[in-house]
């Protein structure tokens, strides 16, 4: 999250803080001995209200005066000295320990609980005291989640930041709402910037998208009303999506919404980087078919146009497995459109993601077949170490109970879709009567469900 953002975002704590001394031109190291000075007023937490929502102001004021390294210096003075009482927790464990069995044990798990409760949680709450505070913290954990690729000391501080949100962001306290491009254009504008898909060009684009035939849904928390947490975007039709071009057509015919039977969702946007880790998308899907199917009981069908982000990635990694796809009478056409063999350069640079090859029919024919085997290989057996799949898009999906359906040639030629899928989109299907079963096999087994037609192709 930019620095720009976050200033943005706190405008309000700007106004608190307006008589207080101001920050600019102090050095580095006086902005983080003012800090460590402040982070121990919070930790005490003396005082009433006002003194509460006065300090962490303050303390968040300070922050934003901060460079990039003096907030990362900030953020590991919170990590590293106001953890809990190492001594605090032996006594109280001690004092458990002796106390299990009698009268006395549950006031000693008391205490022990109590001594184990740092001073951190204790500076984050009060945060949630000024206004835009929540977002400040939201904003803040972006920039911990940087650090932290390479400062493994900052754990214990994001683990209990993420449980915080976790109970702050928690699916009862969210809000669903319908965004129209009659929505508040600050609203709008924030729908353009944080989409993450299919890239919003113009407002004739945008207004396209939120059109009869279309559906945007997002979830708000309360004391974030202005900031979409996560939106999904839908296409009501009258079958299976196969092309995203199509799908965003600005000029084409709307569709008559009496008449659709099928809910295509073709973008889903996590918007807040410091959410990562607060899951709700799920909640969200959930939410949005039953929204859908009381305003358009003909709707059957409820499946995705998905992309394959991680794909093109896997396959530079696993050269062998993606030749093995080829078979014989693949390279024999290949050879006919000017491909000559594995080691032919053309085809590593069709491999790592070049573009040209598409607007070939006799070389896209020839590669048809061999990169849908691929792709179905990726979803169906592609796994991380912790036997996830390591398609980002498809453990969101499968997770939440989806089937892969059916891959779609060519369904996303723009610069993007060739790089990370050579333009293969997926669609997941989402059936009522099969979601729960499937949720449960894949979280027990990770055993995820498949069409036949998929398999065929992975050879499985």
């Amino acid at each position: 999250m930019s620095s720009g953002l976050i200033a943005r975002s706190l405008s309000k704590v700007r106004a608190l803080v307006a008589n207080a001394t101001g920050v600019g031109g102090e050095s580095e190291e006086k902005l983080l001995d003012r800090a460590r000075q402040q982070l121990q007023e919070c930790a005490e937490g003396l005082g009433g209200e006002v003194s509460t929502r006065v300090r962490a102001a303050r303390l968040a004021q300070t922050y934003l005066g901060l460079g990039d390294a003096g907030r990362h210096a900030f953020l590991r003075m919170i990590a590293l000295e106001f953890g809990p009482d190492p001594e605090r927790i032996a006594r109280a464990h001690a004092d458990y320990q002796t106390a299990v069995g009698s009268d006395a044990q549950w006031e000693a798990e008391a205490r022990l609980r109590a001594a184990m409760r740092s001073a951190r949680i204790r500076i984050l709450t009060q945060f949630n005291a000024i206004p835009e505070g929540v977002k400040f913290l939201v904003d803040l954990r972006a920039d911990l989640l940087r650090y932290l690729r390479n400062d493994e000391e900052l754990q214990a501080l994001d683990r209990e930041l993420e449980a915080r949100l976790s109970a702050w962001f928690d699916v009862g306290f969210l809000e669903l709402a319908r965004v129209t491009w009659n929505s508040p254009a600050a609203l709008l504008e924030k729908i353009v910037e944080y989409e993450a898909v299919h890239e919003i060009s113009s407002w004739k684009d945008l207004k396209n998208r939120l059109d009869s035939d279309r559906r945007c849904y997002a979830f708000f928390h309360p004391r974030m009303p202005m900031e979409p947490l996560i939106f999904v975007e839908v296409a009501l039709l009258e079958e299976l999506a196969d092309n995203v071009q199509r799908l965003l057509d600005e000029n084409a015919p709307l569709v008559d919404t009496a008449r659709a039977t099928t809910a295509i969702f073709y973008s889903i946007s996590n918007t807040q980087a410091g959410l990562r880790g607060v899951s709700f998308g799920n909640f969200l899907l959930k939410r949005v078919v039953d929204d859908l199917q009381r305003d358009f009981p003909k709707l059957k069908t409820f499946a995705t146009l998905s992309p394959m982000p991680g794909l093109l990635r896997w396959a530079t990694q696993h050269r062998e497995t993606v030749l093995a796809a080829f078979q014989p009478a693949d390279w024999k056409r290949l050879a006919e459109a000017g491909i000559a063999g594995p080691q032919a350069m053309e085809l590593d640079q069709i491999i790592a993601g070049g573009s040209g090859w598409q607007d070939d029919p006799l070389l896209a024919r020839a590669l048809r077949e061999p990169l849908l085997r691929i792709a179905a290989g990726y979803l169906t057996g592609a796994r991380k170490d912790d036997g996830q799949p390591v398609d980002p898009v498809a453990r969101f999906h499968l997770g939440n109970g989806a089937r892969i359906e059916r891959l779609n040639w060519l369904a996303d030629t723009a610069d993007k879709g060739l790089r990370q899928s050579w333009g293969i989109m997926v669609n997941y299907l989402y059936d009522p009567d099969r979601i729960e079963d499937n949720v449960e096999a894949f979280a027990r087994d990770g055993r995820i469900d498949v069409t036949p037609a998929i398999k065929r192709l992975a050879g499985r």
